[in-house]
């Protein structure tokens, strides 16, 4: 795996840019590489902002999802946290649309004793890390939500844990890239990365050569099938997830943080919609939306917030989440002189979102790469034998 930063195909504000992929990573790149000057193209297989990026639910949980042997992964969550809200802001200013980023909080609840014992496991390694979760009672967690579940067994209170509507982001960035000038290609799958020797040269759709100093790897789950040959395939695969929303009363409504309970988690937002997921398959590309599925999200989420039983059905629908071996993105230089990856976010895409673009701008415009980015890199799926 490449160290160099000394690359002239890297370190150049006007320069040529093709980045493969057009959800939010994607997008949010062409945005700021066109404001700071590049000619860039974005190439998406269907339609922008369509894939991950519209399935997802937009949690901002770095605290709330933290899990032991993955410290590493929670500085890089937590650094993204933090850019969020001027990230939001400048977003909207750069569209002239709302971004749909709400500091509402988040709660994880047990119902049982048992879910109480993991979640004081859970509590205990936030407060070694010096993380800002409190505990909660039952009766103080139904004061924030009333209508929780009766008979709980206590909470989490994650007040650094927002969210983002995912598809309010995607629109508007959809917007800031047509307003900076970037081409967006859509229905133009990539086939391969066009390389001559060991440097990027631009890429090849259906069978058309669109040449550029940089190429940026950024289709998800969808980033293994395409052709990067000298670099060694990514193992990127999808990871099959079945969701569906309700639709609350706006005025109303039955929730106003972000929960998480056993087997669920629950997002409301501003307009009423109340988002349910996810179920983990490891299926392919697999589109179907089973009963089972969704008999068990709903199932879930009723044990948590029963009211839920006389809200409508608002919709139904299948993301693929770009899972890496170890569950971590994958960010920086490749065995290619100029292909840079920013791919394999799993479950954090949205939350990641202005890290990633912070650390891949810094790397293309400045030739610098962050010691955050660092643990993230392909070299780490390499057998030690093959990188020496």
């Amino acid at each position: 795996m490449s160290e160099s930063l000394s690359s002239p195909n890297i370190m150049k504000s006007k320069q040529r840019v093709a980045i493969v992929g057009g959800g939010v990573i994607g997008l949010a790149l062409g945005w700021r590489l066109a404001e700071a000057g590049c000619s860039v193209d974005i190439f998406d297989a269907a339609r922008a902002g369509r894939g991950a990026s519209h399935a997802a639910a937009g949690m901002l949980a770095a605290c709330a999802e933290a899990e032991p042997g993955e410290d590493t992964l929670l500085d890089l969550n937590r650094a993204s946290q933090t850019l969020w809200p001027d990230f939001a802001r400048a977003l909207e200013a750069a569209s002239g649309l709302p971004a749909g980023y709400r500091e509402s909080g988040t709660l994880v609840v047990a119902l049982t004793a048992d879910d109480a014992a993991k979640l004081r496991h859970q509590h205990a390694y936030h407060q070694k890390l010096g993380l800002p979760v409190d505990w909660l009672t039952s009766v103080e967690a139904r004061r924030r939500e009333p209508h929780l579940a009766t008979r709980m067994a206590g909470a989490l209170w994650c007040p650094q844990d927002h969210q983002a509507d995912n598809r309010a982001v995607s629109t508007a960035l959809i917007a800031a890239c047509a307003r900076a000038g970037v081409r967006l290609h859509e229905d133009s799958p990539v086939d391969r990365v066009v390389t001559e020797g060991s440097k990027a040269r631009g890429v090849e759709v259906a069978g058309v050569r669109h040449a550029a100093d940089v190429v940026i790897m950024a289709a998800g789950a969808w980033s293994r099938g395409i052709e990067t040959a000298p670099a060694r395939p990514l193992p990127v695969r999808p990871i099959k997830g079945q969701m569906l929303s309700l639709q609350m009363d706006p005025a109303a409504p039955l929730l106003t943080h972000v929960l998480w309970g056993p087997g669920i988690y629950m997002v409301p937002r501003a307009d009423g919609r109340l988002i349910l997921g996810a179920t983990v398959e490891e299926k392919g590309f697999d589109t179907t939306l089973t009963a089972g599925g969704q008999l068990a999200l709903l199932t879930h989420a009723w044990r948590c917030v029963p009211t839920i039983e006389e809200l409508p059905i608002l919709e139904q629908w299948v993301g693929f989440r770009p899972g890496s071996r170890d569950d971590a993105p994958i960010l920086g230089l490749s065995d290619v002189d100029g292909l840079i990856y920013a791919t394999g976010h799993h479950r954090n895409g949205i939350l990641l979102l202005p890290v990633t673009v912070k650390l891949i701008l810094d790397l293309i415009l400045d030739g610098r790469l962050d010691p955050l980015a660092a643990p993230f890199a392909a070299g780490r799926f390499v057998p030690r034998a093959a990188a020496e």
